[in-house]
């Protein structure tokens, strides 16, 4: 029988694991593609409420965030690999 620590902790990072790589679609799908078809759609479009420069400011901050989230992910997962 193993420890309950081990069980709590194979739940607390299944738990983040799962948010993480959901976190990570949703940005994925958010930034809009060249094309800008169906990713404009879902977001909303550059050229909308906020108009063209604000469009580009929120397309380099996704971008920004989505790097950091995959960093995140990614070493996540090799910790998780590692302690469990």
């Amino acid at each position: 029988m193993e420890p309950i620590t081990a069980t709590v902790l194979t739940y607390v990072f299944g738990i983040t694991l799962l948010v993480l790589a959901t976190a990570l679609s949703v940005l994925v799908m958010l930034q809009s593609g060249k094309d800008k078809k169906l990713s404009g759609a879902i977001a909303g479009g550059s050229n909308s409420f906020y108009g063209k420069t604000k469009g580009s400011d929120r397309s380099k901050v996704l971008s920004v965030v989505t790097s950091a989230v995959a960093i995140v992910f990614v070493v996540f997962v090799f910790v998780t690999y590692i302690i469990l």
